[in-house]
């Protein structure tokens, strides 16, 4: 009776029974934990998410953007047009080989001369007293010889009859043979003074016309060519004239002797003046790759000039197709011009091309690249090879 008295007092004021187990309040804390756990598992994922996002897009901002577009092809050319500069055929400075004073000269600039004849003479006194100088001891060293020979004549013949010694007639033997000698060195002196003095007066070596006369009588001469104002006169041939042009690669193949060519000159307007090609280096120049090229063009009435301006127009047959780049896609470094050439893979190729004739916004290609190359627009001088690039096409 008490027992149930206090069981149910116990019920009413919501105390325990006596004898059972109270149930345990760390369930709740289970639960907390877990929620805690997943919670930050969901943030961690949630954060390492984004930060590959965003290193995704960084990594996708770092790579430039381009435009790439393809080399333009140009018509087949039949005829190339290359500028060049005239030269005389023969030019040659007059230089003096004995000194003295101008004492007249015969032709002047523009003066049409023939070979061998006199264009100036010079006085030369201190050759003309040396060579009477030597022209004197010649005749004194034949003097000598003379006497030393009948001498050595003389004491031979006194030998055989043992009346001298043989000292002796070897000595005037020697002597004779001295004074031949000394014979010979005085008749080359004279030849050498002869020859000097024959240098008083100028002679045209060729044909021509005095382009340039630099003295005037009265004027100090020197011989040789050293010191200011020496050269006397420059005459050139200019029939034929020489054309030197610097023949591209792509078109040095076509270049043959005896390939015709015409001459137009800006100071003649229409008119043209053919000529043959006359002789080729064989080599091209590393430095321009070019071909030296000469050209021989008749000129009977002078009319073309030494140092003018001409255009050379070459019917050629190329080869290869020539194309055309704009010129804001190449760059110009110091180990030479290259394009930025992009490949499939959106990788960077930094190619070498050779450059031909200039059109202002646009530059020939001559060798390098191949119409299917997309080539950077406005590539940036920090470009390395093998960098990757986004490709955006552009217009060709």
């Amino acid at each position: 009776m008490n027992q149930e008295l206090m069981e149910r007092t116990h019920a009413e004021v919501g105390e325990p029974e006596p004898g059972r187990k109270k149930r345990p309040s760390y369930l709740l804390v289970v639960v907390l934990l877990v929620l805690f756990t997943a919670a930050a598992i969901v943030g961690l994922f949630v954060r390492f998410g984004e930060s590959r996002a965003l290193a995704k897009e960084t990594e996708i901002l770092a790579v430039p953007n381009v435009v790439a577009i393809h080399p333009k092809p140009e018509a087949p050319q039949q005829e190339i047009v290359l500028p060049s500069t005239l030269q005389a055929f023969t030019e040659s400075p007059i230089h003096a080989r004995t000194d003295g004073y101008l004492a007249h000269w015969y032709k002047d600039i523009g003066s049409k001369v023939q070979k061998g004849q006199l264009l100036a003479d010079i006085e030369t006194p201190e050759i003309d007293q040396e060579l009477q100088q030597a022209r004197a001891l010649r005749e004194q060293a034949a003097a000598q010889v003379n006497l030393a020979k009948t001498s050595a004549e003389r004491w031979e013949t006194l030998r055989k009859m043992d009346a001298v010694a043989q000292q002796e007639t070897d000595e005037r033997s020697s002597s004779y043979t001295q004074g031949q000698a000394a014979l010979a060195s005085a008749t080359a002196n004279v030849r050498r003074l002869e020859q000097l003095e024959s240098f008083k007066h100028i002679y045209a070596p060729f044909s021509g016309v005095i382009i340039r006369r630099n003295t005037d009588v009265g004027q100090l001469i020197n011989a040789g060519n050293n010191g200011a104002s020496q050269e006397l006169f420059a005459i050139a041939q200019v029939n034929p004239i020489r054309v030197y042009i610097d023949v591209p690669e792509l078109y040095a193949p076509t270049v043959r002797i005896g390939l015709s060519a015409s001459i137009e000159l800006p100071s003649l307007p229409g008119q043209k003046f053919t000529g043959k090609v006359a002789r080729t280096s064989d080599a091209l120049d590393p430095a321009t790759r070019t071909l030296r090229t000469e050209i021989d063009v008749p000129n009977p009435n002078g009319q073309l000039l030494p140092g003018s301006y001409a255009q050379v127009h070459f019917a050629v047959q190329i080869q290869s197709i020539p194309m055309t780049v704009p010129v804001n896609a190449l760059l110009f470094r110091g180990e030479g011009t290259r394009a930025a050439v992009v490949g499939s893979d959106g990788k960077v190729q930094l190619k070498p091309v050779v450059i031909g004739r200039d059109y202002g916004t646009e530059v020939e290609i001559l060798s390098g690249l191949q119409l299917s190359d997309s080539i950077i627009l406005n590539p940036s001088d920090s470009l390395e090879e093998g960098q990757q690039v986004n490709v955006a096409a552009g217009k060709s």
